[in-house]
């Protein structure tokens, strides 16, 4: 097969599909790798590095798409790239559908096969290759809200692991899942005051067992969390449904509870946001005020660490690369339910639910549209 690696254009986006050490286990197995000139070169990964890795350099995205079989991304193709898909032809990247109704529909009509990311499953429910991204998330996120506590970035001037003779700074996490338990682990490792906040008891049980003691759990709802907000410096949404929109926790209303110059990270925007006054921004701007509350909402948030996300991403991708590759994409979905349950859209046609039901469109189940 041939495989593309177009070079990210998102603002900001400096992460790439695969590392060389990728391209060269793909080329071992047989296949050929495009890679667009300079892709690589904002995660530390030059086009000497590609080339001895036994990949192509192509000049321009254009080709890229025109040429390959199957194209590998990180983030959601932008709209000049949607136009360059071509029918029939694979897309394997994150797509968060159900937070663009325009992105949906750009990709059901290049009649593409389109297997995200995100929705990549496990039999016990895992996100093999969202956990990745979402543990950096997650520490990132406690990163950016403390320094966008601090005074001169508009913050309420606090330190979240205090000093002796004053408090801690106080941290609400909603979602207990990977972004929420890698936000906790950074916040109470600060010595923080941690409150992480979900709907699942038995989980919320597993996380009283392994937190420190400096992290509290709790019931979320509307109640617990209007409580909560009252004393947080520090929000971090943290919730996640697979393939569907975020709900909103926070509602604009409830922002009047919190002290002025305390601060929101928004981790679940790229499903839409789970506090309704977020909205994505960039690594460029991004962070704006609402009723005195600072919002940190930047929709690809590993981007800024993209040595590290690279690695981390090709990690956890390279496995089911190889095996659209080698089996072509319709034997390997229909032997690895991982890689069905990643199939969002085929052909024009809508196979994830989330999605369908965000926007009220027509579902097909992604094994009716193999058989």
């Amino acid at each position: 097969m041939l495989v593309g690696l177009p070079k990210e254009i998102k603002n900001n986006e400096n992460r790439v599909a695969l590392t060389p050490s990728g391209v060269e286990s793909l080329k071992l197995n047989g296949h050929q790798i495009i890679v667009e000139t300079n892709a690589g070169s904002g995660s530390g990964f030059e086009d000497s590095d590609y080339i001895s890795a036994g990949a192509t350099i192509i000049e321009t995205a254009a080709e890229i798409f025109a040429k390959a079989e199957m194209i590998m991304k990180v983030k959601e193709p932008q709209p000049n790239e949607v136009a360059m898909i071509r029918q029939n032809q694979v897309v394997f990247t994150y797509f968060h559908f159900a937070a663009d109704r325009n992105l949906t529909e750009g990709i059901i009509n290049s009649n593409c096969v389109a297997i995200a990311y995100e929705t990549v499953k496990t039999k016990n429910n895992a996100l093999p290759l969202l956990e990745p991204m979402s543990e950096i998330a997650g520490r990132m996120a406690i990163q950016e809200g403390a320094l966008y506590l601090e005074k001169r970035m508009g913050g309420r001037g606090i330190l979240l692991s205090g000093v002796p003779g004053t408090q801690r700074g106080n941290v609400l996490i909603l979602g207990g899942g990977v972004v929420g338990i890698n936000a906790a682990k950074m916040a109470s490792g600060l010595g923080a005051n941690v409150i992480i906040a979900d709907v699942n008891l038995y989980r919320l049980r597993y996380l009283d067992d392994i937190m420190p003691k400096n992290v509290m759990t709790m019931m979320s709802n509307p109640a617990n969390i209007k409580e909560a907000l009252k004393t947080a410096d520090l929000v971090v949404g943290a919730v996640l449904i697979p393939g569907a929109k975020a709900p909103h926790l926070i509602t604009r209303e409830m922002l009047k509870l919190m002290k002025k110059g305390s601060v929101i990270v928004d981790v679940a925007v790229d499903q839409g946001g789970c506090i309704e006054t977020c909205h994505p921004t960039t690594h460029q701007n991004p962070t704006y005020e609402v009723d005195g509350i600072i919002h940190y909402c930047v929709a690809n948030m590993p981007g800024a660490v993209p040595y590290t996300s690279t690695i981390a991403l090709t990690n956890a991708t390279l496995p089911y690369a190889i095996q659209l590759a080698n089996k072509g994409y319709t034997k390997a979905l229909k032997e690895n339910h991982e890689l069905l349950a990643g199939l969002s859209i085929h052909k024009g046609t809508l196979t994830c639910k989330g999605t369908a039901d965000a926007f009220g469109m027509v579902y097909t189940k992604p094994e009716d549209v193999l058989a």
